[in-house]
This record gives C-alpha cells, sequence and structure tokens, in this order.
C-alpha cells in the first residue's frame, strides 16, 4: 500500500502550535509588525502526518495570522499529494483555496497600489489563497509509519506561482534539516523585502542568495517579461535571476495536447467547465495553470482549482448531478473523480509524462460516453467542436523543435506568442468597439453630470467585425462570429465588460474634474442664488472624496485648485452658511 494512507473527511484538527517571535516588536512609532511580510505572503504553514489525526497543521508563522479553523483545514488536505500520487522525495504543486467569508483584509485596502498598477492576470486576489507546496516523503526508520512526511507551505494572495515555488526550493530543503530557527530567520527576511511594486525590479534576499525579479506592470507591452539587469555590480553573491514571477514552463505542461491547442485555448476563452486527471499534484496543478494563462493579456474570470481533493470543502457543491457542472476547472489525481465527474462536458485525462527528448505521444479526443472504466487511457473526453482550425504550421515547427531537441524555454516562447496572437486578435475588435462607446470629450462640461457611456449591444459590435475583425490580425480561419456569440454568455465576456466599464466611468470621472477646474467658477456662481451655491460645494466635495477613494488617475495640482475653488465659494457666502459649510 502507498505510504500515504486515505484520510478519513471527518478527522479533527487542534489549534495549531505557534512559534513566537523575538525579534519583531511593534514600538510606538514603527510600522507594523510583519507588514512587508503580509504584501508578500500571508503565512507559513508546515503540514505533517499524524497518526491519529491524518494530515495536522503542525505550526502557522507569524503566530497572529488570520486564518480560519476551515481554511487551516483545507490547507492540510490540500497540502499532501492524494493517496494514489505515490509520490516519493520531495515533490512540488500549487493549489487554490476559497478564502472564508467575512474576514478582513491583511494589511492593504481592496483597491490597494498594486493591483492598481498590476496587470488584471496579476492582481492580487481579495476572494483566495495559493498554496504553493514543497512535500517531502522519505522512508524514516525512527517514525512509527517508516516515512517522513511533511509539507512546507507558503500561503499567498499573489499568483507568483514561479517566485514562490524558486523560494520554495531554497528554503525548504533547509527547513527540513533545522527546522523552526531557520523558518524563524527566512520569514524575518522576507519581512525586509521591499514591496511588490509593478514595474520595478527588486532583489531580494533570502538564505545567503538574492533572488533578482521584475514585477509586471499594466503598462509592459504583452508578451514580454523584460528583467533590468539593474545593481548587479554591487550586490556580492551575484543575484539569482528569475526571467519571471508568474510563468511556468508552458510547453511542457501543453507537450501532449499540442496538437489541441486551438480547442483548449477556445475552451478556456469560453470558461467551459473541466477536469485534468493526472498521476500526480504536480502535473495536475501545472496543466490548469497553463491552460487559464492561455488567454493572457485576457483575465480568466472563471474558478479554477490547479489541486483538488474530496475533502475540498466545495467537494460536494461542485460533484453534485442536480446541476449543470459549475464554470470552474479541476485538477485532481484521484481516481474516484472518473466516476463523480463522468457527466463534465470537457475531461482531460493526461498518462505518464514522456522523458525530455522523447517525440510526445498526443492525446486523443475520445467520446465521453467512452469514460467509464478507472484504467481509462489518455485522451480529451469531450464532444466540443471547435470553432477555428488548428494552426498546422504552428503544430509542425513545435513537434519538429521537439526532434532537434530545441529548449523547453524557446518552445514555450512560441506557443505563448501563438496564443497571445490569437487572444489579441479576437480582443481587439471588443475593445475598439467599447472604445466607440465613450462619449466625446467635447460633451463633457463643467455644470452638468457627465454623460452616459452608450450600453454594449452585441448586434451593432457584430456588424463592425467584417471591416475590423480577427481576420486583420489572425491567419486563423473559421467561424469567429459564431465564437464571440458564445464567448458573450461566458464569465470572461462579463468580467473583462465590467473591468472596462469601471475603468470608462473612472476616465469619465476624471475628465469632469478636469474640466471643472478649467472652468470660471467665479463668473458662474455671480448671479446664482446661495441654495445653487451650497448645492454646488456639496456636489464638489462628493466628486472629491469619491475621486480619492477611487485612486481616480488626477493629478495632485487638480485637487488642489478643486479644493481652493470650493473655499473660494464658501467664501461668498454669509458668514452663517460659511459656518455650517466649514463644520461638514
Amino acid at each position: 500500500m502507498d505510504p500515504i494512507s486515505s484520510i478519513s473527511e471527518t478527522a479533527y484538527y487542534g489549534g495549531s502550535q505557534q512559534l513566537k517571535v523575538g525579534s519583531q516588536v511593534d514600538t510606538p512609532g514603527s510600522r507594523l509588525p510583519w507588514a512587508r511580510f503580509s504584501s508578500w505572503l500571508e503565512c507559513v504553514c508546515v503540514v505533517t502526518f499524524d497518526l491519529e489525526l491524518g494530515q495536522a497543521m503542525e505550526l502557522v508563522y507569524p503566530h497572529d495570522c488570520r486564518l480560519s479553523e476551515k481554511e487551516k483545514t483545507c490547507i492540510c488536505y490540500l497540502s499532501f499529494p492524494d493517496s494514489y500520487s505515490g509520490c516519493l522525495g520531495d515533490t512540488q504543486f500549487s493549489f487554490r483555496l476559497r478564502r472564508s467569508a467575512g474576514q478582513r483584509l491583511s494589511w492593504f485596502g481592496e483597491d490597494d497600489l498594486y493591483n492598481r498598477e498590476a496587470p488584471v492576470t496579476l492582481q492580487r486576489d481579495t476572494a483566495h489563497y495559493y498554496g504553493y507546496v514543497y512535500f517531502r516523503q522519505v522512508k524514516d526508520s525512527s517514525v512509527k509509519r517508516g516515512y517522513f512526511q511533511k509539507s512546507l507551505v507558503l500561503i499567498s494572495r499573489l499568483p507568483f506561482v514561479n517566485l514562490f515555488h524558486s523560494l520554495l526550493q531554497l528554503i525548504a530543503p533547509e527547513y527540513f534539516e533545522k527546522l523552526e530557527p531557520c523558518l524563524e530567520a527566512v520569514c524575518n527576511e522576507i519581512d525586509q523585502w521591499p514591496p511588490p511594486l509593478p514595474g520595478q525590479t527588486l532583489n531580494l534576499p533570502v538564505m545567503g542568495i538574492v533572488m533578482q525579479v521584475r514585477i509586471p506592470s499594466q503598462t509592459d507591452k504583452p508578451g514580454t517579461s523584460p528583467v533590468k539587469h539593474s545593481h548587479l555590480e554591487n550586490l556580492l553573491p551575484a543575484p539569482m535571476l528569475l526571467p519571471t514571477v508568474h510563468e511556468l514552463d508552458l510547453f511542457r505542461s501543453f507537450q501532449p495536447l499540442l496538437i489541441h491547442v486551438q480547442m483548449l485555448w477556445e475552451l478556456m476563452l469560453l470558461g467551459e467547465p473541466m477536469v485534468v486527471m493526472a498521476i500526480s499534484p504536480t502535473v495536475a496543478s501545472e496543466t490548469v495553470l497553463a491552460l487559464t494563462s492561455s488567454i493572457a493579456p485576457l483575465k480568466y474570470c472563471c474558478d479554477y482549482r490547479p489541486y483538488f481533493t474530496i475533502h475540498d470543502s466545495e467537494f460536494r457543491e461542485y460533484t453534485t448531478r442536480t446541476q449543470a457542472p459549475p464554470n470552474v476547472i479541476l485538477g485532481v489525481t484521484n481516481p474516484f473523480f472518473i466516476k463523480t465527474l463522468q457527466h463534465w462536458p470537457h475531461i482531460i485525462r493526461l498518462g505518464e509524462p514522456k522523458m525530455s527528448g522523447d517525440l510526445p505521444k498526443q492525446v486523443k479526443v475520445k467520446k465521453l460516453a467512452k469514460l467509464k472504466t478507472l484504467d481509462t487511457k489518455p485522451g480529451i473526453y469531450t464532444s466540443y467542436k471547435t470553432f477555428l482550425h488548428k494552426d498546422k504550421a504552428l503544430i509542425k515547427k513545435l513537434l519538429k523543435g521537439i526532434q532537434r531537441k530545441r529548449p523547453s524555454e524557446v518552445q514555450s516562447t512560441l506557443l505563448r506568442r501563438h496564443l497571445l496572437e490569437i487572444t489579441q486578435s479576437f480582443i481587439i475588435p471588443l475593445e475598439r468597439y467599447v472604445a466607440s462607446l465613450m462619449p466625446l470629450q467635447k460633451t463633457v462640461t463643467p455644470w452638468k453630470n457627465p454623460p452616459q457611456i452608450r450600453p454594449f449591444s452585441q448586434d451593432e459590435f457584430m456588424k463592425t467585425l467584417e471591416h475590423t475583425g480577427p481576420q486583420l490580425t489572425s491567419t486563423l480561419k473559421g467561424d469567429w462570429l459564431s465564437l464571440y456569440r458564445r464567448f458573450f454568455r461566458s464569465a470572461n465576456f462579463d468580467g473583462w465588460y465590467r473591468m472596462r466599464l469601471k475603468e470608462m466611468s473612472q476616465k469619465l470621472e476624471t475628465l469632469h474634474l478636469e474640466v471643472i477646474c478649467e472652468a470660471d467658477l467665479a463668473a458662474w456662481i455671480k448671479d446664482k442664488s446661495e441654495v445653487e451655491i451650497v448645492d454646488l460645494v456639496i456636489k464638489l466635495r462628493e466628486k472629491l472624496v469619491k475621486a480619492r477613494c477611487q485612486h481616480l488617475p488626477v493629478k495632485e495640482g487638480t485637487f488642489q485648485k478643486l479644493e481652493l475653488y470650493i473655499d473660494t465659494i464658501i467664501g461668498s457666502l454669509p458668514q452663517d452658511l460659511q459656518s455650517v459649510l466649514h463644520r461638514h
């Protein structure tokens, strides 16, 4: 029997042991303890295997972390490979966990500086935690079960999968040797890191090594992730350069699926329910993350679970047959899911990964009805018919690259560029149409509320495609119109449109403030009644508060000018009214 046994769903978790920190003292006037740490990580957890409890939380660090008991329970289950995975040695994988309702945010507000400047695909997640796991299972005769089984887990709200897995590769082996003191030292080092500012190249020291990373920004050109080699000459030892904080080896994940890249891209674009069945949590989680990133720079707005087990708190919600499967991608390893989820419309079954250099056997598309037995062959089980044709030239190029032993990074770049180009070809006509819904600048006047943004009309948009459609930028043939119609029914369209609407509304508010500042308010109030002037003061104040709360891209000089206007207008009123307005 596999060394990890199946765990009872009713296993109880006691309170986590807490590690006290001597070096962090919140003295008057100092910054909040762990504020910098919290801008990167929520906490670090150690999950061990207890003979009586099953998976149990051995340690949560820092000790005042706000994880709920339900979250701790879920983290325990998700931090160990499923009993069917048979992972001996060291294993790394990721999971995503729904946060408990009603929890306060950490040190930053929901609309914090990072989220305002980061690409939408990399924004800090307010509803979920990401878990990055380093699991070790080795034979150990001193342990009753005969095996040492422990996971070091980083919990964050940042989807920096490459950065955090690289960090774990540095700290986990050391932690398993030296335990708590090592972890305390690492956490204190992370608490000295600069915050993750988009557009900045940062040096992050940990355990005598400096990791150099660049945090992507909204202003970056899609498809590029430059790491500026700044400050290198002053750093000893030479830094470990990470080319990206978030991108995985896309080609490795797609190797057995290359001839179906077009189909998978469409399924992701449309937010279709999907199960990825793999032999290990590493393959399952990397494949799910590769799939969700395939439509970048468009944000994947549906739910996704890179690694999912039968003990997950959403298990019943996701496996019920009384309603259609939810729009979620699940990465699983337990064969039990073949039976439980066989009614799902799209199932990817992956076999043993091929050795590097071998031509990967491409999985076939099969009918869902054939997904019955536990020894199911690898394949994509779906009845989906693609709207667009395959790019045969790309597939041929990638397969030839395998034969010629082209580096995986180069193959990934080719694949990522192809996916980026079709996503951009699809989204640019939508962006262009939405921009046309914005009122003309000359219609924004200081004495009226800003004009309304015109509503999105699907029919009107479809008429624009003849002259400005994706055929202008893409060589792919097929039924683009039907793909758009299906996309309009997806959560990805809804999420994209809401973000664009918010951006346009804020732009309109900003324009309105700037127009007000250019207006001659003193001349306007000359023939106005006191009631109208008081009403103007109240409205201007409301606009100022709203602009500051929403962090509108308004120059500080505009705010100051407006505040001066308000003071001048109040000064023109009788003394009693001035007193009332100054009090409010």
